[in-house]
């Protein structure tokens, strides 16, 4: 009777595994609105965020502590523990006068870095097009630079040049306008 009752268990066990595997493999089809509304099914509030692979595996690892039984009470009390314990700091602690003389100055940014693209520029990838004089000029645009005919370039204006044979803004031979800002009005 006994080995009956554990086979039992074994065969409930294997299909709430295969019942959850089922679950889980359902949640990789879902679009993030409908993962947002199985995360408010399963956890009772809503979440903030629209990430597809965090809500998946938030509510996989839901699914599965609820098959399977979760962390035990003990690992529970622990874990709250060790958050008790912790010492957290939000800012870096200050010497008692002034800037941390262990600081490498070499390693602290001094100036604003670089952007990485100008913003008139469509991202990398893309193409920019111009007729000129009845020819189709058609250019895309690299990671550093642009490429024109086969051969690269690293301003549009070396490219307005080429094709004109005059001086020219490539800014201005491709009509890409500069973006205006909001706050004062200006180009």
């Amino acid at each position: 009777m006994d080995t009956r009752l554990t086979a039992l268990r074994k065969e409930k066990r294997v299909e709430t595994a295969m019942q959850t595997q089922k679950e889980i493999e359902a949640l990789s089809r879902m679009t993030v609105g409908h993962l947002r509304q199985k995360y408010l099914e399963l956890f009772g509030e809503e979440s903030r965020s629209n990430h597809k692979q965090f809500l998946f595996r938030r509510i996989a690892w839901r699914i599965q502590a609820l098959a399977e039984g979760g962390l035990s009470e003990r690992a529970r009390r622990r874990a709250l523990e060790i958050a008790n314990d912790a010492d957290l700091r939000i800012r870096a602690p200050r010497t008692k006068f002034g800037q941390d003389p262990t600081l490498n100055a070499k390693l602290s940014v001094t100036r604003k870095v670089a952007g990485d693209l100008d913003s008139r520029l469509p991202p990398h990838g893309a193409y920019l097009e111009r007729e000129y004089k009845g020819r189709r000029i058609i250019v895309k645009v690299l990671v550093d630079g642009f490429e024109f005919n086969g051969q690269n370039y690293r301003s549009l204006s070396a490219i307005a040049s080429e094709v004109t044979g005059t001086k020219w803004n490539g800014f201005l031979f491709f009509n890409l306008a500069p973006i205006t800002e909001a706050s004062n009005g200006k180009k």
